[in-house]
């Protein structure tokens, strides 16, 4: 393990995983994802959260040297989901003197995941309560559908440090050579997206902490500059554009939507777009294009009709956007049909049902190939695009 010390009180004992390839079985990671846990030494020791199966004989490794011969009086649990907690039941069976705490919906949680019976150890927290340890105290702050229910953060006043679950974490092991905001974004968006609200109600509660460190539990530790992070998530969260730009998102059967979107793009580019991004739905990773469509203030979707309706990778990002409460941003569509053009009906219904989206008129509308007159439409809506 490498010496990823906090303070010389709060030590880094989790893992990195540099084998898998699908986080939660659907967002490829070509750099891995780190399964981040804590340990505060003190009168009293507290371990904060458990790591993933997949890194079960590492961490308990690094758990190990990191007490070097003491024995853990707490296990704090933010966060139930496996790839935190699944060496919950084998790190209280091994310390039979721990004590677990967690807040009620925690414990409520649990048997579905253990057989091991926590009631005789249980430490149950609430809102604002605290935990000492000696010279550091931990509060704690419930953080519900952060993305699960039972999510709470920790903050340790005396070192000001901010145990911060799920939030501010990112895809990637911790030795990636990365810009932080890319894989963050992405993570964000997908995992925690649709819960901008709860997220906004935690940003609340952590303006009131003097905050000096975030710890996640995915990604690197937070130590600099951490308004850049902070203000990340306010934009984030509420749902704002993060950048002046347009994505341009095509699903294309044969090609010829993928040439009208490309076109699209020339022209966007000719009339001095200053940012134009493309996506391939049928080839491109679709975490990625939700990640695009939320970070920029524009979208265009064009698609094909395919069985009287859309084609399934367009219908797909589109549910995605729904799930992920897509909202406030300017949208254009470009169809394309045959002999019975459906698919602009189809995503335009799709768009109606989300949250203040302004749809430009009319639809593009192709049968089959470019000609002269879609081409004159999608100049026209080149031109709304950039008005």
């Amino acid at each position: 393990m490498q010496d990823y010390r906090i303070t010389d009180s709060i030590l880094y004992i989790g893992a990195d995983d540099k084998t898998i390839d699908l986080f939660e079985s659907q967002y490829v990671v070509p750099k891995g994802v780190s399964y981040n846990s804590y340990l505060i030494l003190d009168e009293k020791v507290a371990i904060m959260d458990t790591v993933d199966a997949r890194a079960t004989e590492e961490w308990f490794a690094n758990l190990e040297k990191a007490l070097d011969g003491r024995t853990p009086d707490y296990l704090i649990v933010s966060h139930l989901e496996p790839d935190h907690a699944a060496n919950i039941q084998k790190a209280a069976e091994k310390y039979p003197s721990m004590q677990l705490v967690g807040n009620a919906k925690t414990f409520a949680m649990m048997p579905q995941f253990f057989t091991l019976d926590f009631s005789d150890r249980s430490i149950v927290v609430k809102e604002g309560d605290s935990l000492s340890l000696g010279q550091h105290t931990l509060s704690f702050y419930m953080a519900p559908m952060v993305h699960w229910p039972e999510v709470m953060v920790s903050y340790e006043s005396a070192e000001k440090v901010l145990f911060s679950a799920d939030g501010f974490g990112k895809f990637g092991a911790l030795d990636a050579d990365e810009d932080w905001a890319c894989e963050a974004r992405r993570y964000y968006f997908n995992i925690v997206g649709k819960y901008g609200a709860q997220v906004q109600a935690l940003l609340k509660k952590a303006s009131g902490l003097d905050i000096a460190v975030i710890c996640p539990l995915h990604g690197p530790i937070l130590k600099e500059n951490l308004g850049y992070y902070l203000e990340k998530y306010n934009i984030w969260s509420s749902y704002q554009p993060e950048d002046k730009g347009i994505l341009v998102a095509c699903a294309s059967i044969h090609g010829n939507t993928r040439n009208a979107a490309r076109k699209l793009v020339e022209m966007l580019e000719a009339k001095g777009a200053p940012k134009v991004a493309f996506i391939d739905l049928t080839r491109d990773d679709m975490a990625e294009a939700i990640e695009d469509a939320f970070r920029y203030d524009r979208l265009v979707v064009a698609g094909c009709t395919y069985d009287a309706g859309l084609f399934p990778c367009m219908e797909d990002f589109l549910a995605h956007l729904k799930a992920k409460n897509f909202q406030s941003r300017t949208v254009g569509i470009v169809e394309n049909g045959s002999w019975a053009p459906m698919a602009g009906k189809h995503m335009k219904a799709a768009f109606e049902s989300m949250k203040s989206i302004t749809l430009l008129e009319p639809v593009v509308t192709i049968r089959s190939t470019l000609n002269e007159e879609s081409q004159a439409q999608l100049d026209a809506l080149a031109e709304a695009l950039l008005a």
